[in-house]
């Protein structure tokens, strides 16, 4: 195994000491880069661009190619994984991700299954063997999956929700058969994030981006215990390697010391809490991931770098922080501002570590 060039990322992830913090953006392979939506364009769309290791190859270099970040995270989509089970993704124009089948019926539940990786799923784990190849030990490779209980949310409601009422309705009116989407979600996203471990991703991220529409005890229920089963489930160590775990919850702020329970090695946090007092919450538990508000990159320079003071300030001296963003990058962000994000949190937080 040929040592990383620079593994700040990997070692803050297990909250061992780093020079600075590191830095990397969620969504930083997207539409905000010029050089993405050319690239985008000779794709097709889309859902194209995803299953073309070579062109997911490309989009994944791409912000690395112009910003020192600190980690590469895989070029694809949270849905994956329902679309190798035959609900039919498709993404409408200005709209989002569609199902042409969601889960509507009983039988259709009953009916689904765990897809194999390696075969239903082969283009991205052909991916992460390319990007991990094509990376040559610069920085790790991050991979990742959506939550069980995210997953669910587009599976049943069959694209984007503002309420989610269909799948709230089955997990309060029929939580048998949501208990049944969950199980089989949790063991496909395992087999899924193990596929990826091996092939060579040397960190993975679960993104439970709808766990905050949750109840208190539904969150607990229908979410956490799912990604307990993933972690609990995960290869923690590849090629004489740790492979850490991120979970994050958006709008999991007030469940921090549960998810911290789950095992994982890191946390990720949107912006709506304040770093430090997160860190005083989960204590030495885990590291934690975030949380500048993606907003403050419309802004300028000095505002950027006003923000990121602010959140290492709060986080204070130490290892076990990793900066990013609370949720993905905008399309509409300045490329310009993006750069003067990185070099505002490789420059202000030396002095903390």
């Amino acid at each position: 195994m040929k040592k990383l060039k620079n593994d700040t990322f990997l070692r803050a992830l297990l909250r061992q000491p780093t020079e600075y913090t590191p830095v990397w953006m969620m969504r930083q392979a997207g539409r905000y880069l010029p050089e993405y939506n050319k690239t985008r364009a000779r794709a097709g769309d889309f859902l194209s661009l995803c299953k073309n290791p070579d062109l997911a190859t490309e989009v994944t270099l791409q912000p690395l190619a112009r910003f020192p970040l600190d980690a590469a995270i895989l070029f694809s989509d949270i849905l994956t994984i329902p679309d190798a089970m035959g609900l039919g993704l498709y993404f409408s124009q200005g709209e989002g991700p569609k199902f042409e089948r969601p889960l509507r019926n009983e039988w259709e539940i009953r009916d689904l299954s765990v897809p194999d990786p390696d075969n239903h799923l082969r283009y991205v784990i052909d991916a992460v063997t390319q990007i991990r190849k094509a990376l040559d030990n610069s920085v790790p490779l991050i991979g990742f999956s959506g939550s069980p209980w995210t997953l669910a949310c587009y599976m049943v409601e069959g694209g984007s929700s503002s309420d989610f009422s269909l799948v709230k309705t089955m997990l309060y009116n029929r939580p048998e058969l949501l208990h049944r989407i969950l199980d089989v979600n949790a063991r496909a996203v395992t087999a899924y994030l193990n596929a990826q471990i091996q092939a060579g991703a040397q960190a993975v991220m679960i993104f439970d981006s709808w766990g905050g529409a949750l109840s208190h005890a539904a969150y607990h229920e229908f979410s956490l215990a799912y990604m307990q089963q993933i972690v609990d489930g995960l290869i923690r160590e590849h090629d004489g390697a740790k492979v850490p775990c991120i979970v994050f919850t958006k709008g999991g702020g007030l469940w921090l010391e549960s998810i911290a329970g789950l095992g994982c090695d890191a946390i990720g946090l949107d912006w709506t809490i304040d770093i430090g007092e997160a860190r005083r919450r989960v204590g030495d538990k885990v590291a934690l991931q975030g949380n500048l508000d993606p907003a403050v990159l419309f802004s300028n320079p000095e505002a950027i770098r006003a923000e990121t003071a602010k959140i290492l300030a709060s986080y204070g001296k130490g290892s076990g922080h990793v900066f990013n963003l609370g949720h993905g990058i905008s399309q509409f962000t300045d490329p310009e501002n993006a750069a003067a994000l990185i070099d505002a949190v490789h420059e202000l937080s030396k002095p903390y570590h």
